[in-house]
């Protein structure tokens, strides 16, 4: 039975929300046709006669009843199946009853009051199966035909035309019905549908961040073993071929300056990818960013000059920010210094420190530019590199660097001129503060 009144398609995907809602809807057009029906009592006596007690008692007590309905609904914050199923039925009862009701007290054999049926048999269609909406249809054409069977039972002569009018009115109500109750069907099963398909969907999307995880750590692997084959193929070939030469021959020393080289370019490989698989959480503390910025900026410049190129530093002068100074400038460095060693003679690299908005922006700009489309789209990329001798570390353990103190490192210009913007979030400390 439970099955044939609370479907268990609708039940699982029934939520008070979405209830709430629907009974809001339900309970307002019943209180809007209790309202009309009730002050046409009142404004059209000539036609409908004068106002009958226990009529105006039942509209008042149906206004009661779906008025409390709803302000008891809106001030629960959840119910389970079974209640809502409870609760809807003893909604469409009563209104049945009151329309059924108004209909005998009236005493009149054309009545207006059959309309508060609409309203239940909507409820059942929307929230109950075919065959709840069925039995709701049932009741309702049932008790018009017996109220026009009791009428002339009461009122003879009995009047065919009564009962034809009742059979159309019953017809109309169980095309609604079933008409509403096919429509949510649908709608309910495009719902399920489109469920299962998002459910689908998470699956695959998860399957392939997996799969991206798995083909970037294999990319990893692959970089990681090339760039440290080189360096230890080459320390084997020194020191074999150091082995034919007699010792503390000049030959011997340049093999075994080969093999030290190697060495620590194979232990300076280790450390910057230690630096990008493992990086040191932040120790934050309030700093004035722009004494990194002039500071870095400082450090660099005897290296710019020895490639003849000019290094200037454009600050605004309060640029608080909750950093770790140490790793800022380890990754502000590793940008100078590719921008210069990019940079063409006699050429600039620009630092440039702003605050817009909530946030403070790095700007890091050099010239001899464009990067190539295909190369700008992997920089970021660990181990990728166009320098001779570069790792391919610098840009991955510089955006790790932002991303860990809360900001981010991003290409922003790439023409003529190449800027890179290292942007971080702004702290709203007093200056006195810092």
């Amino acid at each position: 039975m439970a099955e044939v009144l609370i479907p268990a398609e609708i039940s699982a995907a029934s939520d008070f929300q979405s209830y709430r809602r629907q009974e809001t809807i339900f309970g307002v057009l019943s209180l809007l046709l209790l309202a009309l029906l009730f002050a046409a009592q009142f404004l059209w006596k000539q036609y409908l006669g004068s106002p009958d007690v226990q009529v105006l008692v039942i509209l008042s007590a149906g206004i009661g009843a779906n008025g409390l309905e709803l302000l008891w609904l809106h001030r629960r914050d959840d119910l389970d199946t079974a209640s809502i199923a409870r609760l809807t039925w003893t909604m469409i009862a009563i209104n049945l009853a009151i329309a059924f009701g108004l209909a005998t007290y009236s005493y009149k054999p054309d009545v207006q009051f059959f309309a508060l049926m609409i309203p239940p048999i909507l409820q059942a269609a929307s929230r109950f199966s075919l065959a709840a909406t069925v039995l709701t249809v049932g009741v309702s054409d049932g008790l018009i035909f017996f109220w026009v069977w009791n009428y002339f039972r009461l009122h003879p002569p009995i009047d065919p035309n009564e009962f034809v009018e009742a059979g159309t009115i019953a017809l109309i109500f169980a095309v609604m019905g079933l008409l509403a109750s096919t429509l949510v069907r649908q709608l309910h099963s495009k719902q399920m549908a489109l469920a299962a398909s998002m459910t689908e969907l998470e699956r695959t999307e998860a399957k392939l961040r997996v799969e991206e995880k798995l083909a970037a750590v294999g990319r990893l692997s692959s970089a990681i073993a090339h760039e440290i084959r080189n360096p230890v193929a080459m320390i084997s070939s020194a020191l074999s071929t150091a082995q034919n030469y007699p010792a503390e021959t000049t030959e011997r020393h340049e093999m075994y300056d080969i093999a030290t080289k190697e060495s620590a370019r194979l232990e300076q490989l280790t450390s910057d990818f230690l630096a990008y698989a493992r990086p040191r959480q932040p120790s934050k503390t309030l700093h004035n960013v722009a004494d990194s910025i002039g500071y870095i900026a400082d450090v660099a410049k005897p290296r710019a000059a020895g490639n003849n190129i000019a290094i200037i530093a454009e600050c605004e002068d309060n640029l608080r920010a909750e950093i770790d100074d140490g790793q800022l400038q380890q990754a502000l460095l590793n940008l100078v210094m590719n921008a210069v060693e990019a940079s063409e003679p006699q050429s600039t690299v620009l630092l440039r420190g702003e605050r817009k908005n909530h946030q403070i922006l790095i700007g890091i700009e050099n010239g001899n530019g464009p990067i190539p489309a295909a190369t700008a789209t992997c920089i970021f990329e660990p181990f990728f590199t166009t320098k001779a001798s570069g790792t391919g570390l610098g840009l991955s353990i510089a955006r790790n660097i932002a991303l860990a103190i809360g900001g981010d490192l991003a290409l922003t210009r790439n023409d003529e001129r190449i800027q890179f913007t290292l942007s971080l979030p702004a702290s709203e400390t007093s200056k006195e503060a810092v």
